[in-house]
């Protein structure tokens, strides 16, 4: 398999285009610090049984090849792909910037951990005062440094080497080797293995032989890993078109190959994991198989059974969402099939359907939608803004104020932070911005899928106590079932049992080590003038929404929407003329987004906007007031009944049962349905939009939240719920009394 390594090298070289160029000798240049003197070439032997005749049999440099370059043969790729890709199409699909930005003044010790903490960043470009380039820092730099410190004779001598500018250490920039937007992954393969370097500068001029200008404008930097990575992805060759294009290829090692995998094939076949995920695969087949045949024939079973499929459907769904680690089904995937299949069944043959959706049900579709839509478009802006107060490093304005090294500590300051703010911000926004924050607090991933979980937990504990929180809340108090000081007086004291009771059970699940040390923040310091403007102008986005709610009347995606406009614009005048500062704008933004999350959620929300229109959630409100004993006890049960199903839908029909004349404003029962639709959703994570919004952020999937987290939050809703009714009881002055 040697050989077939080797050719298979020789080939890949071989499929560079016919660009041509001849720089001066770089193989020749010494440049500092980044690369290694080179006096005499490195040679890679071919034997040429392996390779196309018109190969050279012995690469020794540069120009070997591009003689492999000019062979128009070997062509594989259409012009702007493969080998031919432009050095500007690489970055951006590398992600753009490619290196953590550095001062002349900054420590060595802050640039690693700022080039450490950046997940795009493997080095450092160092610039003055006056933003003009002074070189270049990376990690062999550092281990120069270390080299360096080890024959120091005292710590404190050491420790001047990692305290010191890190200017004192870069490759100056006179030295450094760049490309131009328009240069080939040909041409920049070519310069990165003849001067031996793995990183090489983009920018918008270069010297004739690839050497940086002084005041030439910096792109970003770019790895071979970023250029291979988009060769390989261009060039999906199979063996069949790879042994046509490539004679000097014998057909034997090809055979022997496609047999190797055979056979893997069929030990993976007989391993009872992959017999069972065939299974798994075999039924769902099978029940897709059905359910597309019952569709097709328009099947009377269908049309009299329509009730009985949609939730057969939804419960499937479900199982798929719940389950997503087993099936491998992506859950965002499930939930779309999940609601397109009720909608389906809805429109076609629910209700004496003829077999074509009514004018009535596609007006339903319309509005739902439009609700839907409201709340993904709400997330969305919402996480723009998040991602570009981010970007600016704004929440240095709270990181700074977190001391504490102890990782239970860290969980009560968070819990509590997360309960006060999500009581004046809606608690699926207060998700988004905690969970971000936790990504640079807690380094470890278990850890953080923890502390998001208490996130969610606090967030919807939060959200009871003020008209503004929870969307329930403010459900109620628009609809006069609710008014501003009885539900915060009244609601305050259980939201807050329901949390610390949660948290206690859920602390016992956080071990003390030290992690917390590996953070990803650097140590306190002052925040940059721009990045405190784009914090509190972010911050004043997130907290607008419900006051520009009041004053027109718009839903609040509106008002979230209007926010990222405005913050939009406003990084864009800072950043204009700024061509190297792209990260730090919107589109960026936008661009790193979990859309497959906001997906999940429209079709989860769409899915439960069946079961609403179709009056199905309705029966199972009014069985409900039928079957249970007092109005205290439905409560309970919508509560728990919102873990799995949305809360929005639940409460709407309940206010539908309950006339406003038997239950006046502030009744008991308005408060306790918002007490136990907000904090009933924690019990589970598809409960509400916060847990929703973690799954697709943080990746929780329903089991591990159920293990971890189901009991604490189900502690915290009763006791939630016992706190409410002996707070009513003593302030009525009368026992808790229970009514039909």
């Amino acid at each position: 398999m040697t050989a077939i390594h080797l050719t298979a090298a020789a080939l890949a070289l071989a499929s560079t285009t016919t660009t041509a160029f001849s720089p001066p000798s770089l193989h020749q240049r010494t440049i500092a610090s980044h690369t290694t003197s080179r006096t005499t070439p490195r040679t890679r032997t071919l034997h040429s049984t392996e390779v196309n005749a018109d190969l050279p049999t012995t690469i020794t440099d540069e120009k070997d090849l591009l003689a492999i370059s000019t062979n128009p043969t070997l062509n594989l790729s259409p012009e702007g792909y493969g080998f031919s890709a432009s050095m500007e199409r690489v970055w951006k699909r590398a992600g753009g910037m490619g290196y953590y930005r550095a001062k002349a003044s900054d420590s060595v010790i802050d640039v690693m951990e700022g080039i450490v903490s950046d997940v795009n960043a493997d080095v450092a470009l160092v610039f003055d005062d006056s933003e003009k380039l002074l070189g270049l820092f990376t990690d062999k730099d550092y281990i120069k440094i270390a080299t360096e410190r080890a024959t120091t004779a005292s710590e404190e001598e050491s420790a001047t080497f990692i305290a010191a500018p890190v200017s004192n250490f870069i490759t100056p920039a006179s030295k450094i080797i760049c490309v131009e937007a328009n240069d080939t992954a040909s041409r920049a393969i070519a310069i990165m293995t003849a001067n031996n370097i793995r990183h090489i500068i983009l920018t918008d001029k270069c010297s004739p032989d690839n050497m940086y200008l002084d005041g030439s404008k910096v792109k970003g930097v770019i790895k071979m890993q970023d250029v291979m990575r988009v060769i390989q992805n261009d060039e999906r060759l199979s063996f069949d078109k790879l042994s046509k294009k490539f004679p000097g290829f014998a057909d034997k090692p090809i055979e022997q190959m496609r047999e190797e995998l055979k056979s893997r094939a069929n030990q993976l076949a007989a391993n009872p994991e992959t017999a069972k995920k065939d299974i798994i695969r075999v039924v769902t087949l099978a029940i897709s198989a059905i359910s597309l045949a019952l569709f097709v024939t328009q099947s009377s079973w269908l049309s009299s059974h329509a009730e009985f499929a949609m939730v057969a459907i939804f419960v499937l769904g479900y199982i798929g969402i719940i389950f997503e680690e087993v099936f491998e089904f992506n859950k965002a995937a499930v939930a779309l099939l999940m609601s397109t299949g009720m909608w389906v069944t809805y429109a076609d043959f629910y209700g004496g359907s003829t077999g074509l959706a009514s004018e009535s049900v596609l007006e339903q579709l319309k509005d739902q939608l439009a609700e839907v839509s409201d709340i993904c478009f709400f997330l969305l802006a919402a996480s723009a803004i998040v991602e570009v107060v981010d970007a600016h490093q704004g929440f240095k304005v709270v990181t700074n104020l977190i001391t504490t090294k102890s990782k239970k500590g860290l969980f009560w300051v968070i819990g509590f932070l997360t309960f006060f703010l999500s009581s004046i911000l809606n608690n699926l926004t207060v998700t988004i911005v905690m969970v971000s924050l936790l990504r640079k607090l807690i380094p470890n991933d278990d850890d953080r899928r923890l502390f998001g979980a208490m996130v969610v937990v606090a967030a919807n504990a939060g959200g009871v106590w003020t008209p503004i929180g929870d969307v329930t809340t403010t459900m109620l108090w628009i609809n006069n079932q609710l008014s501003t000081i009885p539900t915060i007086t009244e609601l305050f004291l259980p939201s807050v049992v329901c949390l610390v009771a949660s948290l206690f059970f859920l602390v016992s699940q956080v071990e003390e080590d030290s992690s917390l040390t590996e953070s990803s923040l650097p140590p306190p310091s002052p925040l940059a003038a721009r990045g405190v403007v784009v914090f509190w102008t972010g911050i004043a986005c997130l907290l607008a929404v419900p006051i520009f709610n009041d004053l027109t009347g718009l839903p609040p995606y509106i008002a979230m929407l209007t926010g990222l406009g405005a913050i939009w614009t406003m990084t864009d005048i800072i950043h204009m003329g700024e061509e190297e500062e792209e990260e730090m704008k919107v589109p960026a933004a936008l661009s790193k987004l979990d859309t497959s999350g906001i997906l999940f959620f429209l079709g989860i929300l769409m899915s439960i906007g069946v079961l609403d229109r179709s009056g199905l959630l309705k029966q199972l409100a009014v069985f409900l007031n039928e079957n249970l004993p007092s109005q205290d006890i439905i409560a309970t049960v919508i509560g728990i009944a919102s873990a799995l199903i949305d809360n929005v839908p639940l409460v709407a029909a309940t206010m539908g049962m309950y006339d406003l004349a038997d239950y006046g404003t502030d009744d008991k029962l308005w408060q306790l349905i918002a007490l136990c639709a907000g904090t009933g959703g924690s019990i589970l994570v598809i409960g509400s939009a916060s847990g929703v919004a973690l799954m697709g952020l943080e990746k929780v999937d329903f089991l591990w939240y159920a293990r971890k987290v189901t009991v604490g939050a189900t502690i915290g809703y009763f006791a939630g719920i016992a706190t409410y009714l002996a707070q009513n009881a003593v302030l009525s002055g009368s026992l808790l009394s229970i009514s039909p």
